[in-house]
């Protein structure tokens, strides 16, 4: 997923400062030893380094080795705004999970979930996603618990994964996660998630609604869009393009799966640009193979597979269109130039 600086909602900083506050710790107190002001508390998004930074000092301030846990036992039904409203209202866990995979980014940027399906049962892994300081593994800790926590919410307190493992060593005393999780806990493992049964992935969840999921849906969807809505955003898509032209290419879906956004509010984001998807992957190719006839040596069948064309005539072609010149001739003027 791109995006123009890597964020959290204030929903799950907010999980931290509540937390912090049952430990005996104010705000103000808090907040000083992060090295964070005040005032960020108005902000609806903190930079994800400053929550890393608001996780340590809330460690190092209570000492408490089951900090993390504790934080995400917390989550409640709308401890995570509409997204919360999503999972409870869809059929099974495994919609709401994959739910939770779109909109994740209205929670956070800080990591993504996964799903690795099996016979019997599955891993719901978490790939945490930090930025330039490195996570505390309390981070890693309170969504595991925070999962775990809100979906007993959800399930009526039917909710008890088959195992958890960590890709970090143990904090504190196995009897705490056994509190949080009901079952065996691994440690320094390969990555960190939470093993369920098929059975109650799939089971029905008593609060489904089809109608109040897609009106939260279509909110979600919104919100994301307006997240996503940065005054650059095209110059985003068009660097997107650079890197990923190589193997062809890509497809529109494929590009607004980058930006976290659904194909047609992808479309209509670059529409109210006076854009299509179409016209800029051609302006990132005609600039890019401009650039690379007139600057290098390459051979030209070397520049159409980096810009993603099948063949080189097609390539031929393209180039003619754009510049009323062959690659051959335009490399010659330029060097005359």
């Amino acid at each position: 997923m791109l995006t123009a600086q890597a964020s959290v909602s204030m929903s799950w900083i907010n999980t931290v400062l509540a937390a912090a506050e049952r430990h005996g710790l104010n705000r103000t107190q808090l907040l000083a030893h992060a090295g964070l002001g005040a005032k960020q508390l108005t902000d609806e998004r903190w930079p994800i380094d400053d929550i890393t930074r608001l996780w340590r000092a809330a460690a190092e301030l209570t000492q408490d080795p089951g900090f993390g846990l504790k934080a995400g036992s917390l989550v409640g039904p709308a401890s995570f705004n509409v997204v919360s409203f999503i999972f409870q209202s869809s059929p099974t866990l495994r919609e709401a999970i994959a739910l939770v995979q779109k909109f994740q980014r209205l929670i956070s940027d800080g990591g993504r979930f996964q799903i690795v399906g099996g016979d019997d049962k599955s891993w719901l892994i978490y790939h945490p996603q930090q930025g330039e300081l490195a996570f505390s593994p309390h981070q890693i800790e309170a969504v595991l618990a925070a999962v775990v926590s809100f979906s007993r919410w959800v399930t009526d307190h039917r909710f008890v994964p088959a195992r958890v493992q960590f890709s970090h060593s143990q904090l504190g005393p196995l009897a705490g996660y056994q509190t949080v999780f009901q079952t065996g806990v691994d440690f320094n493992q390969a990555f960190s998630g939470l093993q369920l049964d098929n059975a109650l992935l799939d089971r029905p969840l008593p609060q489904a609604d089809t109608q109040l999921a897609a009106m939260h849906r279509e909110y979600a969807a919104a919100r994301l869009a307006a997240l996503s809505d940065t005054p650059d955003f095209a110059g985003q898509v068009r660097h997107w393009l650079v890197t990923n032209l190589a193997t062809g290419v890509p497809e529109r879906s494929a590009a607004a799966e980058q930006f976290a956004l659904s194909d047609r509010v992808f479309a209509r984001r670059l529409q109210s640009l006076g854009l299509s998807y179409s016209e800029v992957v051609d302006a990132v190719r005609k600039q890019a193979a401009c650039a690379a006839v007139a600057d290098t040596d390459d051979t030209f069948v070397d520049i159409a597979q980096r810009l993603g064309f099948s063949e080189a005539s097609a390539f031929n072609r393209a180039f003619k269109r754009w510049t009323g010149s062959s690659p051959g001739e335009w490399r010659v003027a330029q060097k005359i130039w």
